[in-house]
C-alpha cells in the first residue's frame, strides 16, 4: 500500500463570480472557473463545489466528475430537469461563499523503481535535458504534484506540475503497448498508467502499487486534490511489493 499522510486544512473561497455553469447534455451541467488556469488554487476551488454539492443533494445527483478546472454534474433526471435543478445547483455553491474547506485531499507515496531497463525513455530524456540520469530521477521524485483530474482510462491520475527541467513534448509515435504501472511524463504532467494500454508519454520508471481495482474501496490510492510523491526503490524492492516487469 502507498503511504498516505492527511495533508494541512487550506483556505478557499469559491463565489459566484468565479464560475459559469453551462448545459452538458440531456441531464447535466459542467460548472466551468472563469479563470480556466489549471493551478493549485483552481483545484482547490474544485474540490471545494464537488465536496459542497455532494451531501447537499445526494441522490439528486448521479455523478460528479472534476477536472482541471471544470466539474461536471450529471443529475438524475427522473427528480429534475435542467429548468428545475439549476436553481439548487446556485444556492448550495453559494453556501460554499466564505467557507474555510478542511481539505480533503492527502499526501501519498508511491514507489518507483527507475532504471533504463524500467524506464526505457529515462536515458534519452536526460540526454535531451543536457542532464545525468540521476538529476532526472531527482528532478522527478522531489517535485509533490497535484492530482488534477482523473480519465483517459480507469485510474489515470493526471499529476503537476512536473519541474520545467524535464518538460518534454508526448512522442511522434505513440507506443502500442505502455506496461501497467509505468510511470511517465509529458508536457509539464507525470503519470501512473493504471493498465497496459497505448500511449504516447516518455517512461522513466515502473510503480507496483495497482492505480486501479474495481474490488476494493476505494478503488484508487489517488483522488482529485490529492499530493502525490514518487519514491526512488529498488529492483529487489519492486519485486517485493508485487511489481512485475
Amino acid at each position: 500500500m502507498p503511504a498516505v499522510t492527511p495533508l494541512a486544512n487550506m483556505a478557499t473561497r469559491l463565489t459566484p463570480a468565479d464560475y459559469t455553469l453551462s448545459l452538458a447534455g440531456e441531464n447535466a451541467f459542467i460548472l466551468y472557473l472563469n479563470t480556466q488556469v489549471i493551478s493549485p488554487a483552481a483545484a482547490q476551488q474544485i474540490a471545494l463545489a464537488n465536496s459542497q454539492l455532494s451531501p447537499m443533494l445526494g441522490q439528486q445527483l448521479l455523478e460528479l466528475l472534476p477536472s482541471y478546472a471544470s466539474l461536471l454534474i450529471v443529475f438524475n433526471p427522473l427528480q429534475h430537469s435542467h429548468l428545475s435543478i439549476k436553481p439548487l445547483l446556485e444556492q448550495a455553491l453559494t453556501k460554499a461563499v466564505n467557507l474555510v474547506s478542511q481539505q480533503q485531499g492527502k499526501q501519498v507515496e508511491l514507489p518507483v523503481w527507475y532504471s533504463e531497463q524500467s524506464g526505457p525513455d529515462l536515458a534519452k530524456v536526460a540526454q535531451d535535458k543536457n542532464l545525468s540520469i540521476n538529476e532526472v530521477i531527482a528532478l522527478h521524485s522531489s517535485t509533490s504534484y497535484q492530482v488534477y483530474a482523473i480519465g483517459f482510462a480507469p485510474g489515470f491520475a493526471y499529476l503537476g506540475e512536473l519541474p520545467e527541467q524535464l518538460a518534454v513534448p508526448r512522442l511522434s509515435s505513440p507506443r502500442p503497448k505502455v506496461p501497467a504501472g509505468a510511470v511517465a511524463i509529458a508536457d509539464r504532467q507525470t503519470a501512473v498508467y493504471p493498465a497496459a494500454s497505448p500511449g504516447g508519454w516518455h517512461l522513466l520508471g515502473l510503480c507496483p502499487i495497482a492505480m486501479f481495482n474495481a474490488w476494493q474501496e476505494p478503488a484508487m490510492p489517488v483522488a482529485v486534490g490529492d499530493q502525490v510523491k514518487f519514491v526512488p526503490i529498488t529492483e529487489r524492492d519492486f519485486t517485493l511489493l508485487g511489481g512485475v516487469l
